[in-house]
């Protein structure tokens, strides 16, 4: 490695980017590296022994309590969980539970979760082996259950505890954006809306760097050795690179030397709105490229869309019946006209369906529109204010509980609408519908959907409504359907965007 002398005689080595680019000022020092436990990761690990440790003693009492008498004592199956306990932790960390980019989605973590029990189960199971402790498979099927339950329901309140610190400005990693052209916008203005995602927006780097006279955005981005130098005096330890933004020779040069001097480095691409389960990376001679898989709306897949539709439709209804009920009579009895509203609205390829609702308005709302349309608070066609005047007392309620949608299980029994989907648009809104927003109609509109459980009445038409909308016709999978179902029961209790 090349050396140089200081003022006091002594040798110092210089970083790596120096070598490559000597036309850099020098670097101030190495850049300090995130520990590999800091005191988040410590908490969750120390979190998740706890939660082992407890669905082992409460599955030894259980299985002692169901499985009695039990030719295997208690205190032996206590000392095979003692000696497991710390294979757990080990497993936890090669399924990279303690590294935040494996753990993006929910989903993706719990299915890591799952994983990381099934191997700790069985590598307990080889331990009694070893320890020569006869272990019976209900002892096992309950002790890997409870720990199952218990590490996913820790994880999940863990990830709501993330979040809201994030949504605070806690827990975030500054971040700086190699590219400023409409890639790097878009990526900037997507770190900026959802602090979820765990970043600080710090500038762009040819913002960041100061360029010679006349010296072009993208020959500044050529210059690794700047780029280092500066990124380590602001104390950023991440670059999200713009793709589009610099060309080949001058990325990989950059990357190559971000990643020698230990700075995190992510590639945006210019796919939008694709989900990641659609996407595998593989690599093609020297370059790693993206298989997308096609949307696949065929086969087995409407079948069983369309089943779990009709039983849990079904179901719904006979448990929601009094409360139909009543909120007919309510209805009925504080306003005249009928309990039930049916309106026109448009279905799967365009066709035209009758969509029911228990009637919230008074009965001539729709004459009164257009008086009230100024005063809408979202733009496009979609119309929404906070205090409407056509609302009743009752309806406001029913509303804020959901319950006037509950009538639309019949359209789903009916095969007019689905459990999960887009909104069901009106006739007038369609006419509006841009070429590509045409293409929701290629599956059945829901009852609920993405529209609803992250959307809902916020947000303007154009980056809500068809954005989530479109998202979810390209991206539909039964997993998808049962997440926004179960998400859907939080935003309906915390009355989250409810006019």
């Amino acid at each position: 490695m090349t050396s140089t002398e200081t003022p006091q005689g002594a040798r110092t080595e210089l970083p790596v980017a120096l070598q490559l680019y000597p036309d850099s000022e020098s670097l101030p020092g190495a850049p300090t590296r995130q520990p590999l436990l800091n005191a988040t990761k410590i908490t969750l690990v120390v979190a998740d022994l706890l939660m082992v440790t407890t669905a082992l003693v409460f599955g030894t009492w259980i299985n002692e309590w169901v499985n009695s008498p039990d030719p295997t004592s208690p205190s032996q199956y206590m000392r095979l969980a003692l000696v497991s306990l710390p294979v757990w932790p080990m497993v936890f960390t090669q399924q990279f539970l303690y590294r935040t980019r494996y753990l993006s989605r929910r989903i993706d973590e719990i299915n890591r979760v799952v994983r990381s029990v099934a191997i700790g189960v069985l590598i307990t199971g080889g331990l009694s082996i070893l320890l020569k402790v006869p272990v019976g498979r209900q002892w096992v099927v309950i002790t890997g259950t409870l720990v199952l339950l218990m590490m996913t329901t820790e994880r999940l309140i863990a990830r709501s505890l993330f979040d809201r610190a994030r949504r605070n400005g806690s827990l975030l990693r500054p971040v700086v954006i190699a590219g400023r052209n409409a890639e790097g916008q878009f990526v900037r203005e997507m770190l900026e809306t959802d602090p979820s995602l765990g970043y600080v927006f710090r500038g762009f780097i040819e913002d960041l760097v100061e360029r010679e006279p006349g010296e072009s955005p993208l020959a500044l981005l050529g210059n690794p050795g700047k780029v280092v130098r500066k990124v380590h005096e602001m104390g950023v330890t991440s670059v999200i690179v713009a793709a589009t933004a610099i060309d080949v020779g001058s990325s990989n040069r950059l990357i190559r030397t971000l990643t020698e001097y230990g700075i995190h480095v992510e590639v945006s691409s210019t796919l939008c709105d694709i989900a990641a389960n659609r996407l595998t990376i593989r690599p093609v001679g020297r370059v790693p490229m993206m298989y997308v898989e096609p949307v696949r709306r065929t086969g087995w897949r409407p079948l069983a869309k369309r089943g779990f539709d009709i039983l849990s439709a079904a179901a719904l209804l006979v448990v929601s019946a009094p409360v139909l009920l009543v909120a007919g009579l309510a209805v009925k009895l504080t306003s005249p006209g009928p309990a039930i509203f049916s309106q026109s609205r448009v279905g799967r390829d365009g066709e035209l369906f009758a969509m029911h609702k228990v009637r919230t308005m008074v009965a001539d709302a729709e004459d009164r529109l257009s008086s009230l349309e100024h005063l809408s608070e979202t733009t496009g066609p979609l119309f929404k204010i906070e205090n409407d005047p056509r609302v009743t007392p009752v309806g406001r309620w029913l509303r804020k509980l959901s319950i006037d949608e509950l009538p639309q299980l019949f359209n789903v029994l009916k095969g007019e609408m689905s459990l999960v989907g887009p909104r069901p648009a009106l006739p007038s809104e369609v006419e509006s519908w841009d070429k590509e927003l045409h293409n929701r109609l290629r599956v059945q509109p829901g009852i609920t959907g993405m529209w609803q459980v992250k959307g809902r009445s916020e947000g303007d038409h154009d980056s809500k409504y068809a954005q989530l909308d479109l998202y979810y016709v390209d991206n539909w999978s039964l997993v998808t359907d049962l997440a926004i179902v179960a998400r859907t029961i939080p935003v309906v209790l915390g009355r989250k965007g409810q006019y």
